[in-house]
C-alpha cells in the first residue's frame, strides 16, 4: 500500500509540474463526464414525459368486456345470459391486490328526446371514477358523485348536449330516454375521438355519450335488455349485468401478471367464453421501445464524449514520454523495473482522468439549476427562443449515470494510458540516458 501511495504522489507531483497541460489533459475528461450526466439528465426527462403520455393512453390499464357467445346451443334462445357480472368485479376487487382502480360500465344505444329534437346515442351506466379515467373534463354543472346512486340525474356529453338543447343551457332541464325522464346535472368539455392502437385498444367517439349512474341504470333500465326482431311481436332479449370493466394496476411490469389472474378468476366462474380481456400490448411495446430508445442514445452519447476525452489524454501522455525519456533512462539505470515505469505513467493518467471525472460528476449534479437558469434568461431575452418543449422540460439526474461516467472515465484513463506507460518502460536505458 506505501508503494502505491508513493507511486501515486510521484505521478501528482509529475504532473504539477505541468500545469497547464495537465488542467487542458483533464479538461477533456472534466467535459466529457458532465456531458454525460447532463445529457442522459435531459434524455431521462424527455423519457418520462413520453412514458407518461403513453401511461395516459391507457398502458397500466387491462379492459375487461363482455362478448356475446356464438355458440350453436345459445343460438335458439330467445334470452341469452352472457358476461360480465357484479360477482366478477366483486371477485376481482377482494382477491387481486395489484388493482389500484376498477371501473365498471353498462352502456346500451337509446333514442334522447328533448321537445322535438331526437337522438341516437349512447347511454353509459357508470360511477365517478369514469371522469378521470377517460381523461373527460366538465364545462358546466357537476360530474355524477356517489351519493347520486339511483338518482334520475344525467352528464351529457359536448355533442348530445348540443344535439339536444342547441346552445342553450342545458343544467337543470329533462331529458326523456325512452321511457325514462332525467335532469341534466352536467355538460362535458369536447374531446377527441380515441384512435384504435394496434390491435389491443377500440377507437371511441366520447361526442355523442350520457352518463348516469350505474346503481340508477340498474333500476331504471334494468339488465334484461328485449329488442323486436321483424314485424309482430318477434323479440329476442339479452341478460348482461356489466359491458365492461377497466382495471388498472400501479405499473406496466404488473400488467401481464394482474391480467392472467383476471383471466383465471373468469375461467373458473363462468362456462362459456361470453368475456374477453384486452391488454394493450400495443402501448406497452412501446413504451418499452421508447425507453429502450434513450438507453441507446444515452449509451453512444457516453461512449463517443469519453472516446474523444480519452484520445486527449494519451495524446499528453505520449509528448510526457517523449519529453521525460532522459528521466526514464536515469529511474532504470539506478535500478527502476519496467513495471515500476508502467505504474508510474499509469498513476499519473488515473491521476488526470480521475481528477476530471470528479470534477465533471460534480457539476454534471448540477444540471438543474444550470438547466433553469439559462431557460429563465432566454425567456427573458425572448419567450420564442425556445421551444416548447424546453419550456417544461426537467432534467432528471439519473444515479446510474453518475457511476457509469466516472467509472467508464477511469476506464478511459487506463485503456489509453497503457501504450504510453509500455512505450516508456520499454525503453533502452543507455538510449533513454544519451537523449537530449
Amino acid at each position: 500500500m506505501m508503494r502505491f501511495w508513493q507511486t501515486l504522489l510521484l505521478g501528482v507531483k509529475s504532473l504539477l509540474l505541468q500545469k497547464l497541460r495537465s488542467a487542458l489533459a483533464a479538461l477533456g475528461i472534466f467535459i466529457g463526464t458532465t456531458t454525460v450526466i447532463w445529457l442522459v439528465a435531459m434524455g431521462e426527462g424527455v423519457s418520462h414525459d413520453a412514458q407518461q403520455q403513453i401511461l395516459e393512453l391507457g398502458a397500466t390499464n387491462i379492459i375487461v368486456r363482455s362478448i356475446e357467445p356464438h355458440s350453436s346451443e345459445a343460438a335458439g334462445e330467445r334470452v341469452k345470459t352472457y358476461g360480465l357480472t357484479r360477482a366478477d368485479y366483486r371477485r376481482m376487487m377482494s382477491n387481486i391486490p395489484t388493482i389500484v382502480r376498477a371501473v365498471p360500465i353498462r352502456e346500451l344505444r337509446r333514442e334522447f328526446m328533448v321537445g322535438g329534437r331526437r337522438l341516437d346515442a349512447k347511454l353509459i351506466g357508470c360511477t365517478s371514477d369514469h371522469l378521470a379515467l377517460n381523461r373527460l373534463q366538465i364545462a358546466r354543472g357537476r360530474w355524477l358523485r356517489s351519493d347520486d346512486d339511483r338518482e334520475n340525474v344525467i352528464v351529457l356529453a359536448d355533442g348530445t348536449a348540443k344535439r339536444l338543447f342547441g346552445y342553450e343551457d342545458p343544467i337543470g332541464q329533462k331529458v326523456r330516454v325512452e321511457s325514462d325522464v332525467y335532469t341534466v346535472i352536467g355538460q362535458t368539455k369536447p374531446r377527441e375521438a380515441s384512435a384504435a392502437v394496434g390491435g389491443s385498444l377500440e377507437a371511441r367517439d366520447y361526442r355523442f355519450d350520457a352518463y348516469i349512474p350505474l346503481e340508477t341504470f340498474r333500476h331504471r333500465v334494468g339488465d334484461q335488455i328485449m329488442t323486436r326482431t321483424g314485424e309482430g311481436f318477434n323479440f329476442k332479449g339479452e341478460v348482461v349485468e356489466l359491458t365492461q370493466i377497466t382495471l388498472t394496476v400501479g405499473s406496466v411490469d404488473e400488467v401481464d401478471e394482474t391480467a392472467s389472474i383476471v383471466s383465471f378468476l373468469l375461467q373458473k366462474y363462468h362456462d362459456q367464453e361470453d368475456y374477453a380481456v384486452v391488454v394493450p400490448k400495443e402501448l406497452l411495446r412501446q413504451a418499452e421501445r421508447t425507453r429502450t430508445m434513450f438507453n441507446v442514445l444515452l449509451v453512444v452519447i457516453a461512449g463517443i464524449s469519453l472516446l474523444v476525452g480519452g484520445i486527449g489524454i494519451m495524446n499528453i501522455m505520449l509528448a510526457t514520454v517523449t519529453e521525460r525519456t532522459r528521466e526514464i533512462g536515469v529511474r532504470r539505470a539506478i535500478g527502476a523495473k519496467r513495471s515500476d515505469i508502467v505504474q508510474q505513467f499509469l498513476a499519473e493518467t488515473l491521476v488526470l482522468t480521475g481528477g476530471g471525472g470528479l470534477l465533471g460528476v460534480l457539476f454534471g449534479l448540477m444540471c438543474g439549476p444550470i438547466f433553469d437558469f439559462v431557460r429563465n434568461t432566454a425567456e427573458l431575452i425572448s419567450p420564442d427562443l425556445l421551444p416548447p418543449i424546453v419550456h417544461t422540460l426537467e432534467p432528471r439526474i439519473a444515479l446510474w449515470s453518475v457511476f457509469l461516467s466516472l467509472f467508464i472515465s477511469l476506464g478511459v484513463g487506463l485503456i489509453f494510458g497503457v501504450y504510453p506507460a509500455r512505450r516508456a518502460a520499454m525503453m533502452n536505458p543507455i538510449d533513454a540516458l544519451r537523449h537530449e
